[in-house]
């Protein structure tokens, strides 16, 4: 693909199409630029078959916002559209509409609330916020879902494996298993969601980490082909690489080979002034190799030395190992939680591709038209009750308890001030027999969680670095209650309508259901 046709791809048309034949819909009807509300979110974490989330992390809105603004409907994007033709072969879009088209930003009008990267979120509370024109509102759905559906998905799955290792370092090793160059979001995404580092270089360059990584199996093969040893590839990486040397043990016999030639270099390292940096184990048993590997290195006096484990490795593995070493550890003379402290994991295609459940089911709804200076609801209606829209301009509240713990998200009509109000009057936003108060005063806060990120087609303030954002992530971690945490079964956490937009929501639910029958 030639760059320019790269770029043609990556701009104002990388959309699915039917946003741009609504587009010349609202055009032509004379309402592409009432303003209008769509709202994004979730409908359900992730569940990854035998396990499954209790909580999302949000990400990916500072790609979204590079994508919205440079994005643009120039000569290129304009050229492609008068070429589409209809089944009788006629233009399928109006000159007139082109014309008008022409040199606009997919941004033109548009303005953002939105909850910050990194916080932790759930499903039905809108995440994102957009209004303006109707057109582009509606021109950056695909887009959108595209950005933020996927980093949020990985930053998820990266969160979770983080949790189950108990604090201990996570790698980003998932490059070459990802979708093409969803590996650069992907890697992107996995930091915020608590790895720290990327084995994938170019993303560690744009994202200002230094890259990580050890060798592969096919150093020590191609050296042995040659004629050489396990030995001779381990004393050729330790000479390039003195002060970071993490050897790979297990290409022929962990225990018996690997470990010891190891153990042999890094005795020879020790005695040039080196610290040795630690081994990697890519298959078999992790958790029995860990603790023999661990005995082996202990017995030499490297009692230090990190051990990374790689190899399909996912939160519910991760908790397997940590449970067989605290189970078998001491049997063999190993110390299980200095061992477990001494732990690293590469995870590759397990997070990457966020696993078993590979898409997070974002959507892009309208919610509202601004009619007359004032915002008009609008409602969509499914049978499945879950699949029904809570209508309207609306604010986002998180409560705490008095042990200051997250207990609920609440949507509200935009004239409410939860923060004013002795009492709450809470509804489940499906099962109407679900109801509850909450007295404000016993709780410790009550948060808005939406913010001002773009108005008029202008990002309005410095976005947050990687690591702020990261800070930002375990400090709403450290408000959940453990379990919400849970890699099994997690304890469900309420999300919540109020009084007055559970009210709104019923009666246009109704005011819809029987306008249809009507007709």
């Amino acid at each position: 693909m030639k760059f320019n046709e790269s770029l043609l791809a990556e701009g104002a048309l990388y959309t699915d199409f039917y946003q741009l034949t609504m587009a010349q819909v609202y055009f032509q009807l004379g309402i592409h630029e009432k303003t209008s509300q769509f709202d994004y979110f979730f409908r359900s974490y992730p569940d990854y078959g035998l396990h499954q989330a209790g909580y999302c992390i949000n990400a990916g809105m500072e790609w979204l916002l590079d994508w919205i603004s440079e994005a643009n409907f120039l000569s290129p994007e304009i050229d492609y559209l008068r070429t589409l033709k209809n089944h009788e072969g006629n233009p399928l879009f109006s000159n007139e509409f082109l014309g008008w088209l022409m040199d606009k930003s997919v941004a033109t009008g548009l303005s953002i609330q939105a909850i910050p990267e990194g916080r932790v979120v759930h499903p039905n509370i809108p995440l994102a916020v957009v209004q303006g024109p109707l057109l582009f509102a509606q021109l950056i759905e695909s887009s959108l879902l595209n950005h933020l559906n996927y980093q949020t998905l990985i930053a998820t799955k990266a969160a979770r494996i983080q949790e189950s290792s108990l604090g201990q370092a996570i790698l980003e090793f998932g490059l070459r298993r990802a979708q093409d160059r969803a590996a650069t979001a992907g890697a992107r995404a996995a930091i915020i969601g608590g790895a720290v580092g990327t084995s994938n270089t170019g993303a560690s360059a744009i994202l200002g980490y230094k890259p990580s990584g050890t060798h592969a199996h096919s150093l020590v093969q191609a050296i042995v082909a040659m004629g050489g040893s396990e030995l001779d590839a381990f004393r050729a990486y330790a000479k390039s690489y003195p002060d970071d040397c993490t050897l790979l043990v297990d290409t022929y016999d962990t225990l018996e080979s690997g470990v010891p030639n190891a153990i042999r270099v890094f005795e020879e390292l020790k005695a040039k002034g080196h610290k040795p940096a630690g081994i990697r184990l890519d298959s078999g048993d992790l958790a029995y190799l860990s603790i023999q590997a661990a005995r082996k290195l202990n017995d030499a006096g490297f009692e230090d030395v990190r051990i990374v484990l790689s190899n399909q490795i996912d939160e519910l593995v991760i908790w397997q190992i940590l449970t067989q070493i605290k189970e078998e550890a001491s049997r063999y003379g190993v110390d299980p939680d200095h061992l477990i402290k001494r732990l690293a994991y590469g995870v590759g295609t397990r997070m990457i591709t966020s696993s078993v459940d590979p898409a997070l089911d974002g959507v892009y709804k309208l919610v509202a038209i601004k009619e007359n200076g004032g915002w008009t609801p609008a409602i969509k209606i499914s049978e499945n009750p879950e699949k029904t829209l809570n209508p309207g301009h609306k604010h986002i509240w998180r409560l705490y308890d008095d042990r200051d713990k997250a207990i609920a998200d609440v949507m509200s009509t935009d004239d409410e001030n939860l923060c004013a109000m002795d009492e709450i009057h809470l509804h489940h936003p499906t099962d109407q027999t679900k109801h509850r108060i909450l007295f404000c005063k016993e709780l410790s806060r009550i948060e808005p969680l939406l913010e001002d990120i773009m108005k008029d087609g202008k990002v309005m303030c410095d976005l947050p670095s990687l690591e702020m954002i990261r800070e930002k992530r375990q400090e709403d971690m450290q408000y959940l209650y453990p379990g919400v945490k849970r890699i099994m079964n997690p304890h469900h956490y309420h999300v919540s309508l109020t009084e007055k937009l559970w009210s709104l929501k019923q009666d246009l639910v109704k005011e819809y259901s029987d306008g249809i029958k009507d007709d």
